[in-house]
């Protein structure tokens, strides 16, 4: 899975969009403001983030806005890296990633993915016989302890919600998948998209599989 694999995906045919969006536009939604929507092999574009990414008076900020800017608000305020920015260490940025990469081709097609230090996205597509969900409880569940018995610690590690929104054209797939390779950039932690390791645009997978060393194929 390269960097540029995204070029060559289609979102293929639009979902019904009176049924879950407004005015044509595709929205995002999240437990609590909105019903995830899920269904197979639809492009969805997901956004999870650590327990302590959103300083109580932000998000109390963000919970009086209006239902439609809510989670652009919440995209804008985790680039500003509140928090410990635990997955800004390296160790535990690598086991998300592996995470992700793990059931690839699997469960899902993965399109684009960027781990940044407090959040993380990813573009992807889901399986038939998989739910979304489900699956972000899986990535969720295990980085967890995981990263917790890294880092020494105990207690909540990510933020109990996470945020989907589906790709409604081709356009929107490929503008997407360039914020998400492109979020490091915007955000100031490296000049180039492909500098970035925890990433599907970084230099280093090389055309190999797009997976951590310990699970390459020689």
């Amino acid at each position: 899975m390269g960097a540029a694999s995204h070029r060559f995906r289609s979102a293929g045919v639009p979902p019904a969009f009176d049924l879950v969006a407004n005015e044509g536009k595709a929205i995002w939604r999240s437990r609590g403001y909105l019903p995830h929507f899920d269904a197979p092999n639809l492009i969805q574009h997901i956004v999870y983030r650590l327990a302590d990414s959103l300083p109580a008076q932000i998000a109390k900020d963000i919970a009086r806005a209006q239902r439609g800017d809510r989670v652009l608000a919440i995209d804008s305020a985790l680039d500003r890296g509140y928090g410990r920015r635990d997955l800004a260490r390296s160790s535990v940025a690598t086991l998300v990633q592996t995470a992700l990469l793990t059931f690839n081709g699997e469960r899902y097609a993965l399109i684009a993915w960027c781990v940044m230090p407090n959040h993380v996205h990813v573009l992807l597509a889901i399986k038939p016989g998989f739910t979304l969900d489900r699956i972000v409880h899986s990535w969720k569940s295990y980085t967890a302890k995981e990263a917790n018995r890294v880092l020494g610690r105990a207690g909540t590690f990510w933020a109990p919600e996470y945020f989907d929104r589906f790709m409604r054209d081709d356009q929107h797939l490929a503008s997407t998948a360039a914020y998400i390779e492109g979020n490091p950039v915007n955000s100031g932690l490296c000049e180039s998209v492909t500098d970035w390791p925890f990433s599907s645009a970084w230099h280093g997978w090389g055309g190999r599989d797009a997976r951590a060393p310990d699970l390459r194929r020689p």
